[in-house]
């Protein structure tokens, strides 16, 4: 029954909408084209994701250095040559923070927190995982195919 509380935290290696939806953020701007800039309205709508959640996102990415951000007349959202190299497990460690694959303290601990190797297992399964992220870049991900079908969504208010 208090193993449970082990397998019900797992969810660290399936990422958060928040971070999926950063990734998804990176990578459209990766697409862009040349001098052209997105606002964050128009990745918003091409991800069909609430415009509030994305300002937040953006805002994450802007403070890691991975989009910036040009004001007035022309201005809009480009990333950064740093986010466009970024290793995707490096990324999603910043987004999501370093945070245990399991969590065996809080209001209900686990009794086994003190003398589980179960705890330790899941932190090397983590580990492992975003070092098999780190293979791949953002210029990565938005190799054809994806990069085109990048190119092709619009949001719900365009034709």
């Amino acid at each position: 029954m208090h193993l449970r509380c082990a397998f019900d935290n797992l969810l660290c290696v399936q990422l958060t909408k928040y971070t999926d939806l950063a990734l998804r953020a990176v990578m459209r701007l990766a697409v862009t084209d040349g001098g052209a800039l997105l606002t964050t309205r128009e990745v918003a709508d091409a991800m069909r994701v609430p415009y509030t959640h994305t300002a937040k996102a953006i805002a994450h990415l802007q403070h890691l250095g991975v989009v910036e951000s040009r004001r007035g007349r022309g201005g809009g959202l480009a990333l950064t040559d740093r986010g466009r190299s970024a290793r995707v497990g490096e990324l999603i460690r910043e987004l999501e923070g370093d945070r245990e694959a399991v969590a065996c303290e809080g209001t209900n601990p686990c009794p086994l927190a003190g003398g589980c190797r179960l705890r330790h297992a899941f932190r090397e399964a983590q580990l492992a995982f975003y070092a098999s992220l780190d293979r791949f870049t953002v210029d990565d991900l938005v190799a054809s195919p994806t990069g085109p079908v990048l190119l092709s969504l619009t949001g719900p208010h365009h034709p």
